[in-house]
Order: structure tokens, then sequence, then C-alpha cells
């Protein structure tokens, strides 16, 4: 388990498991969690043996944004036309959430109570998003006098333009119902039994997926968001000759005409 003051990372087997851990804040995000989260993806980027990673939040809520009382604690603004502190500060948080989004592991957010600003773009960075029915999402930021900055472009990608300029612009927080339907989650939940149920069943479709396979078709996917159809295309083409060439898809061929399971597949 990794050593942090603001979240906790541990490792069940091949699954990672982190949690948000300032539940007297409702897990809101300061400066200080923020680079933890940071460290902690790209730690889990380079860890072979990690085949999902569940993301969860402590104490009934996943984040409630940014930690107001710790964002109205800022430096002075500086003179001479130097570079605002803030700014590199705020933008840290955007990497950290690419760092998220791009994990080539399996990535699942569990989502209970609160999930505005930051926890709205953590969600939407993951790949599974399971929700409690408690589960409320939204980027009221504006009625604070700023904005949600960072993660924009996740939640665009997510839920479409059209649902998030309506967000953007009235700042309401929606609830679990509304985001199913908006295709921030696909598995709502009516209590933490049900979703724990569902999670072990996601865990268990995950491990059951060669790494290298699993690795290449979500990093297609992701690309099909940037890069044109034909870039894409070559792509995907390149990875299925490659992966085919490798002793795992045969291994995978044979053991599915057998019906037995391939050596990957984990219980």
């Amino acid at each position: 388990m990794a050593d942090y003051a603001n979240i906790r990372l541990e490792h069940d087997g091949a699954i990672a498991r982190l949690t948000l851990a300032r539940p007297e804040r409702r897990n809101a995000l300061t400066h200080a969690m923020m680079l933890e989260l940071e460290d902690a993806f790209t730690r889990l980027s380079n860890d072979a043996g990690c085949r999902a990673l569940v993301l969860r939040g402590a104490g009934g809520h996943f984040c409630a944004g940014g930690d107001l009382a710790a964002m109205a604690d800022m430096p002075a603004k500086p003179g001479n036309g130097a570079v605002d502190p803030l700014l590199p500060a705020y933008r840290q948080f955007g990497d950290a959430l690419l760092a998220l989004n791009t994990l080539p592991q399996a990535t699942i957010a569990v989502v209970e109570g609160s999930a505005v600003g930051g926890g709205f773009g953590m969600a939407c960075c993951s790949d599974i998003v399971i929700l409690h029915e408690s589960a409320a999402f939204g980027m009221p930021e504006p009625k604070v006098g700023f904005i949600p900055s960072q993660i924009v472009p996740f939640v665009v990608r997510r839920i479409g333009e059209g649902a998030a300029r309506d967000l953007a612009v009235t700042g309401r927080v929606i609830g679990a119902a509304e985001a199913l339907r908006l295709g921030v989650g696909r598995h709502l939940c009516a209590n933490t039994a049900e979703l724990n149920r569902t999670l072990k069943a996601l865990i268990d479709d995950v491990v059951k997926l060669e790494p290298a396979a699993r690795t290449a078709v979500k990093r297609l996917v992701l690309q099909c968001a940037t890069a044109d159809d034909r870039s894409v295309l070559d792509i995907a083409a390149q990875d299925l000759v490659g992966l085919l060439r490798r002793p795992e898809a045969v291994q995978g061929i044979e053991a599915f005409m057998a019906k037995t399971a391939p050596p990957w597949a984990k219980e």
C-alpha cells in the first residue's frame, strides 16, 4: 500500500483499490490530494500486474469537487507580469485526469453521494461507472463565481455537448437516474449490497480478458475521440495483427474451442 495522506491505494491481487479518504469534507479536493491522485495513477500505469482499478470515496460520498475552504486560502496575485502560482496548481489536476483517462487497466468508478466538479470529471474518465441511487453529478461552480475548468473535455466526451451545455449554464445537479440516461454510468443500484454485487460481477468479467488485448482495445476506443477514422483503422489493423501473432492468441482460441478457461483468466 502506498503512503498517502488524502487517499488510500491498496492492492487485492490483480485489483487495485483507490479510495478518496477525506470523508469529513465529502472527499473534496485540495492541491495536495490532486498531486497524490496523479502520483497514484502514474504508479498504476506502470504496474503490469494490475488488471483493474476500483475508484471509490470514503464515507458515502465520491468527491464533492474542490475544497472551497482550501481554495479561499490563496496566495496573493503576483505583480510585474509574473505567472500566477494558481495557474500550474489547477492545471495539474488536468494532468491527473489525463493519467486516469489513459490508464491501461480497466477502471471502475463506484459513485455514491456527491460527485460534482472534480468528482464528476473522475467519473467521466473511468471506463465503467456504477451508480448508487444516492449519486449526484453536476458542475455548480459558476454559482460561487468560478468554473469547473479541467473536467470539461472529459464531461463533454462522456455525455455530449448538448447535455454538457445544459449543466454548464444552469449549474444544476442531477440525480442517479438522469446520470444513467445521459450515459455517465451504465449500472444503477438501489443499495450498497446490490452495488457490491455489481462491482464483483464486473471485476469477474474484466479479469477474463487477456491484458495486452484489453489495453489495446481501450487505447483504440480513446483514439476515436481525437484521431481521424483512417488513422484509427490503420492502428486497429496493426494492433490486431500484432496480437494475433502472439502465443496468447493461439492459447485463447484453443481454450475457446475446447470450452476451457485461458491461462490468464482469474477468479
